[in-house]
């Protein structure tokens, strides 16, 4: 794993998204050189996915507990 990859791995979801969105707004603002517009997409790709996994990891916790004759058992949650 990669230092930046270490670093974003670090960042809790609000941080992802706020730089997620500082990272969008350089690039639709143009001015940067080819390199650096790389660098800054490849950036935004790792928050992206790291967004991703934290919301793929809050949505398994998101369970419902239903108590049953048969005991506890656990039913995906549904927003209303």
């Amino acid at each position: 794993m990669s230092e930046l990859e270490e670093q974003i791995e670090k960042m809790t979801f609000e941080e992802s998204i706020a730089a997620l969105e500082d990272l969008v707004y350089q690039l639709e603002n143009g001015g940067l050189d080819l390199d650096k517009s790389i660098e800054v997409y490849e950036r935004a790709v790792l928050l992206r996915n790291h967004c991703k996994k934290l919301l793929d990891d809050g949505e398994r916790r998101i369970k419902k507990i239903i108590e049953t004759s048969e005991g506890i058992k656990t039913e995906d949650f549904q927003a209303d």
